[in-house]
């Protein structure tokens, strides 16, 4: 028995697709730059320090005066003698002239007379101690510093960009088919298949 058949057979649609890649471009230059620092501003004061050493005391200690402290000392010892001599002739003429009271004035006054003083001795140290004066004043130093901003110029250099877009061709390779076959049917039949 022959069973009436359709065949269908399709072939379906190839599709071709030629893409042109897009294609971009990025360029960044890089920005200019300018820095200036100028120097700080310094300014330093200094004071010097003073040393002061005095020795005429430990110079006179040692016998070692100056001529003007000479002549003042010896000025000054001649007054106090002058002085001195004054009031032991003052206080002998006195004496001789009550001579009549008794008493050995002459002899006691010619004994006083060549009698000297009595020499000093005793133990010292020469020069003395803290004769020599020392004094001392420290420097002084004075700073001032003012800083400098720093200058600074920046030029920005602006991005070079360039896209080209890109493209689709769409191509057909193959149209889709459709083929249709009537297997044991007779004209009639086929006929109301198709209506």
């Amino acid at each position: 028995m022959q069973i009436p058949q359709i065949r269908l057979q399709t072939n379906p649609m190839k599709i071709g697709l030629n893409i042109d890649q897009p294609v971009q471009q990025i360029e960044q230059k890089a920005a200019v730059q300018s820095i200036q620092q100028p120097q700080a501003i310094l300014e330093i004061q200094t004071t010097p320090g003073k040393l002061t050493i005095d020795q005429s005391q430990a110079r006179e200690d040692m016998d070692l005066k100056s001529l003007s402290k000479r002549v003042d000392e010896f000025a000054q010892q001649g007054y106090q003698d002058w002085l001195a001599g004054m009031a032991r002739r003052a206080q002998q003429g006195t004496e001789l002239r009550h001579i009549e009271k008794g008493g050995n004035a002459l002899a006691e006054q010619a004994r006083q007379n060549s009698k000297g003083p009595e020499k000093q001795f005793n133990l010292g140290w020469i020069p003395s101690p803290f004769s020599v004066k020392l004094g001392y004043q420290p420097a002084e130093v004075k700073i001032e510093a003012t800083s400098q901003k720093p200058i600074i110029d920046a030029q920005i250099n602006r991005v070079n960009h360039t896209y080209t877009q890109g493209s689709v061709y769409v191509e057909i390779l193959q149209k889709n088919a459709l083929d249709i076959d009537f297997i044991n049917l007779y004209a009639d039949e086929i006929r109301k298949v198709k209506t």
